[in-house]
Parts: C-alpha cells; structure tokens; sequence
C-alpha cells in the first residue's frame, strides 16, 4: 500500500562543510579531481540518511553533486561559455554574472544519470530528481547565437528530454523542472513555457512535476516578495493552462506565504506538492503547523493527490536548521495522515 500524503523536498539540501561553504549558492568545491568525486558521493549518501533518519517517504540526491540548480546541468553543454560572461537581470529580480550562449547547444553525455543510479543503489525508496525548467534555464544565460528566448527554449526542452529518459533509466520514479521563472514570465509561459515544459517531458514514463516557487530564502528573493501586496497571486495567470497540460505533478509555495490557498483549486486533478515549510527562515516550524497547512489545501487538493513538500530547496540554510524542517515536515504529514485516516475510508485512495 502507497502512504497516502508521501514527503519530499523541493529540491537543495545542505552541503557538508568540507565539501564546499556552507549556507552559499554558488560555493565552491573544497575538493579536487578523484576526492572531490568521492566527497560528493559521500555527501549524497549523508543527505540520503538525513532524509531517511527524517522519515521523508520520497527522497532526492539533495543536489550534492551540483553548486546550483541551474549553472551546474548547463555546464556540461556544448555551445555555452562560461569564460565568457555577462552581467543580467535574472527573473528581473536581481543582477549576477551568467556565461553565454555562443553556439547551437547540445548535450555531449548525461550530466546526472550516474549520480541517479548511485542513488538507486543505496535505497528502495521513491526517488525524485530535480532539473533546471527551459524558461529558467535562458534566464541564468546571456544568448549570443539564437536571439530569442523561445527557440533556446526549444533547443533546451529537447535536452532536458534526453538527460530526463536516461534519469528514467536509471531509477528515478519523479523527475521535476524547476521553473520558478513561471511565476515572473506569464505571457511567455501561456504561449510557449508550458509547451516548452511538456517537449521536455516527451515520452517518459515515470512521473513529471514542475516546480514553482518563489525562490531561495536569499535576500533578492525576500526584498521582491515584499513588494508583492497582501496577496500573491501570481499562480493565478498560469495554473489553468497548466492545469490542462502534460505534467502530472506541481510543487508550490504555500507556508508563510501570502498564496491564496483556493488557487489550488485551479489544479484540481494534478498531483499537488503543497510547499508546508518555509525556506526564508531559521525558525523550525511545529509539526502542528505543517499540519494546519496541510489541512487548509486539502480542502482543495484530493486527498490521494497531495504531497506535503517544503517551499523551495535549503541549501542556504544551516544543516541543523534544515533537518529540523525535514522532521517537522514527516511529523505533520503523519498527524494530517492519522486525522484523515481516522474519519474516512482508504479504498479509494490508493495512488
């Protein structure tokens, strides 16, 4: 039997202080060549044992492997220079130093299958794994060859594709994109981001999801949220396209934020991971508070289709912090578990 209202992350955990600076995106390797391939493997294994000692139902290689969500996938590509580098407003949010396209991009091998197969290797549990969207993935980029957004979307979609089945292959049950970009770009989403999505999402078997956020607890991130108004609506301009699209899953941002919780009821059918932790801050939230999250977007998520998950990933956040939140996270889905459980019957709600 399936646990009914399984928990995940949305994505980053900490890394370990020595292998790279902790509570920084962007913070670099400690470690070099041979070691450095093993300290990341070593950092995956205790990143896995964190969710597990947690009591986390699905969990994620924690990005250990990658110095951000973004920059480490597009690394790996032909057609990028990141010798040659341009200052851009990324989500028209904040400035920083991004490399840049110089010719027709390609993938030359898969970035992360053989980190998902060592994973597998070291756990039966369901497995999510976390890519960078095609619309976030041309705004962390300066685009000197294509000259429009879309067909490097495009271009883009048709990789992530590629990396996507071979992450199927070697285990992975969930594979999300992360496109907190949806939540900045909304005619672009409606008339090429969502579609741009489901090319990258062609042909795979195991579930999809895209993540929406509002970003890291970063400092850019909080200032801009506080210019949002009383209500964050956001969602609003995007989820009935999505709601009608490809994509099985959506992660979102709920906790401490100002999301009014009936635009879930936009989604209505999709497999929602209802964000109960808030990444923006040290403080580790209670169980019942999770709980109280959980409850109010039930009345507008299914029950078989809710996943408690946390708001956006926690790399920034001190590792004590963050398992705090983890635990939090699996003691208040347990007590919306046992509260449902306790007044309704279960044979509808096999996943």
């Amino acid at each position: 039997m399936t646990t009914l209202f399984p928990t995940s992350t949305a994505g980053s955990l900490p890394k370990p202080s020595w292998l790279a600076e902790p509570e920084q995106l962007w913070s670099p390797w400690k470690l070099t060549d041979s070691t450095l391939v093993q300290g990341k493997q070593d950092a995956l294994l205790v990143s896995l044992q964190q969710q597990l000692a947690a009591g986390i139902d699905i969990v994620s290689d924690g990005e250990q492997t990658r110095q951000h969500f973004v920059t480490t996938f597009i690394e790996h590509l032909d057609g990028v220079d990141f010798a040659n580098r341009a200052t851009v407003k990324i989500r028209n949010r904040y400035e920083a130093s991004v490399p840049t396209v110089v010719g027709a991009v390609s993938r030359p091998q898969s970035v992360f299958a053989e980190d998902a197969k060592f994973l597998r290797q070291h756990t039966d549990k369901p497995i999510k794994w976390a890519l960078p969207g095609p619309m976030t993935m041309i705004d962390t980029l300066s685009d000197q060859y294509y000259g429009s957004r879309e067909k490097l979307a495009w271009e883009f979609a048709k990789i992530l594709n590629q990396e996507a089945k071979e992450l199927e292959a070697a285990g992975v049950d969930i594979i999300q994109f992360d496109e907190p970009a949806f939540n900045v770009f909304f005619d672009e989403v409606n008339d090429w981001g969502i579609a741009a999505l489901e090319r990258a999402i062609e042909g795979l078997k195991c579930d999809t999801a895209v993540h929406i956020c509002y970003g890291y607890g970063i400092k850019a991130n909080t200032d801009w949220k506080q210019t949002l108004g009383s209500e964050w609506r956001q969602y609003e301009a995007i989820f009935p396209k999505l709601q009608q699209s490809a994509i099985d899953m959506v992660s979102l941002e709920c906790h401490n934020s100002r999301v009014p919780m009936e635009l879930i009821e936009l989604i209505r059918g999709k497999k929602v991971m209802v964000g109960a932790i808030d990444v923006a801050t040290h403080q580790i939230e209670t169980p019942e508070q999770v709980a109280e999250t959980l409850h109010k977007a039930l009345q507008f998520v299914d029950a078989k289709n809710l996943y408690p998950c946390t708001n956006c990933g926690m790399a920034p956040l001190p590792r004590d912090v963050a398992q705090g939140k983890l635990s939090a996270l699996a003691q208040g889905a347990k007590l919306v578990r046992n509260d449902y459980l306790a007044t309704h019957q279960l044979d509808d709600l096999i996943i």
